[in-house]
């Protein structure tokens, strides 16, 4: 006790002093950053051409659809699906990258997916085949991205001959149009007589 008085900053437990500074040493830690982060999501564009699309009975039909992701050079994992609207409701053509219909050799798929292609093939289109395709792409984590849309219509053809429909209704419109005309000039050619009769008697008065 008297040591400790006349020194008050000597240790008197020498070897507690001892395991006191190596406590202390071990308790110094360096902090390191976490290495886990956030993936970043994806970004990917839908792009269906044309808007519009016209074809006759019989022909082949490719409704175009790319897709692309600035981030994600590698698109071979992602899945396609191709569907239909019409005034009977959706019909799905493709799924998974697959066709899903009976008549699989008609409608698939020949687009190169490593190159963002998806396009989707018709061979011997039908009336039957007219309405709204739609092509969607399912991202890794479940999201869907579809594109706008492709409305194909078909022109039925008439005839040995494959006289389009389309002209067979200008036909009927220009035959409606000549017969009108016929028809007037039936009910005025009376009217017409009439007025050069009393042309003449007002000349001779």
């Amino acid at each position: 006790t008297l040591l400790f008085f006349l020194f008050p900053g000597t240790d008197v437990g020498v070897s507690g002093g001892s395991a006191s500074k190596e406590n202390a040493a071990g308790t110094h830690i360096i902090a390191q950053p976490s290495l886990l982060t956030t993936p970043e999501p994806w970004h990917l564009l839908v792009t269906q051409t044309p808007a519009k699309e016209k074809a006759k009975e019989g022909e082949t039909v490719v409704l175009n659809c790319h897709f692309n992701s600035p981030r994600r050079p590698s698109l071979t994992d992602l899945m396609v699906k191709w569907y239909k609207e019409d005034e009977k409701g959706q019909m799905d053509l493709l799924e998974n990258n697959v066709t899903i219909l009976p008549d699989n050799s008609r409608v698939f798929m020949s687009g190169d997916l490593s190159q963002g292609d998806a396009s989707l093939v018709i061979l011997n289109v039908t009336t039957s085949d007219h309405g709204i395709y739609f092509c969607g792409v399912t991202l890794p984590d479940g999201k869907v991205v579809t594109g706008d849309g492709t409305k194909l219509r078909i022109r039925r053809a008439l005839g040995l001959f494959g006289i389009e429909e389309s002209i067979g209704t200008i036909i009927g419109v220009v035959a409606a149009g000549i017969g009108g005309v016929v028809v007037l000039i039936i009910v005025l050619t009376p009217q017409l007589r009439r007025c050069v009769l009393c042309m003449r008697q007002g000349s001779r008065q």
